[in-house]
């Protein structure tokens, strides 16, 4: 049995969870800071994990109470992936006296919500920073490439694992990776060879942006980032983000149409009166936006 690890529960999206595999805290304010919290398992992926995860971003997207998150692992590592001794509690889903077009369709749902725990990272309106400390391994590439922006130590490495264990990585990898990275020849070395990517090709190759000496600075750099998203406009923030999702999904037309019809709402927000009016008058305070 897994020992429950409570939350603080600073969110009010969160004032019913309990997570076993998460734990969130608020920083400062409007931040979140979710940790992986499986220290003794590496924080390694079981299917407790890939609930919670969903269930933490989902509902932090619509907490008006949190503008930025910082997501890092405690203990040793960021991340060992998947779980593997938690694969026989999958099985145990499937009768042997099941046919085949009934197991698939059974594992094609399992394989979707999987997908979805990540893809509510990319598709939470909140920026989201990936912080890694030491190994980010297989199901960790699917989460940070769902995320915006990405740290990590020099003793950092990553790995595409799920060649080595029969399949394709098939929870984001492989559809993510090449567009963040901007190079599909190494998004394919990665995937077809399982090798790691040290730290200083992962910076090299556009997969994190910042890489730090100790984990201690750069959760702490990471949340001073976050700090910083956090005072600003949320109307601004959230659509830069939404904007940049869809941008790399459409053509530059359709990107500049859909962000056409978006300000034409935005615009009128009051965040843009009081932007504007924080630098015409150069004041030193951060103007105050209200709950979005």
């Amino acid at each position: 049995m897994l020992r429950i690890l409570s939350t603080k529960r600073l969110f009010s999206s969160m004032k019913n969870h309990t997570f076993e595999t998460l734990l969130i805290e608020n920083p400062s304010p409007f931040v979140a800071h979710v940790q992986l919290n499986r220290p003794e398992q590496l924080n390694s992926m079981n299917q407790t994990f890939w609930r919670e995860c969903k269930e933490c971003f989902s509902g932090l997207a619509e907490d008006e109470d949190c503008r930025a998150i910082v997501v890092s692992g405690s203990g040793k590592h960021f991340t060992a992936g998947l779980d593997l001794t938690d694969m026989g509690n999958l099985s145990e889903q499937f009768s042997s006296d099941d046919d085949i077009a009934r197991k698939s369709k059974r594992l094609y749902k399992i394989i979707r919500a999987y997908q979805e725990s990540f893809s509510a990272i990319e598709q939470c309106p909140k920026p989201v920073i990936a912080a890694v400390h030491s190994a980010c391994i297989g199901g960790g590439v699917d989460l940070i490439t769902a995320a915006d922006i990405r740290f990590c130590t020099k003793d950092a490495y990553f790995c595409v694992k799920e060649v080595d264990i029969g399949l394709a990585a098939d929870v984001g990898t492989l559809q993510r990776l090449p567009k963040v990275i901007g190079s599909d020849s190494l998004a394919r070395d990665l995937a077809l060879t399982a090798r790691r990517m040290y730290a200083d090709e992962a910076k090299e190759s556009g997969l994190v942006s910042r890489l730090f000496d100790d984990k201690t600075s750069m959760i702490q750099y990471a949340l001073d980032v976050a700090k910083l998203i956090a005072s600003k406009s949320p109307v601004a923030v959230q659509g830069t983000k939404i904007h940049m999702n869809y941008s790399r999904n459409h053509t530059i037309e359709e990107s500049l149409q859909f962000m056409a019809v978006w300000n034409a709402t935005m615009l009128q927000s009051e965040d843009l009166m009081k932007a504007a009016m924080a630098m015409a008058t150069r004041s030193k305070e951060n103007p105050t936006f209200s709950k979005l």
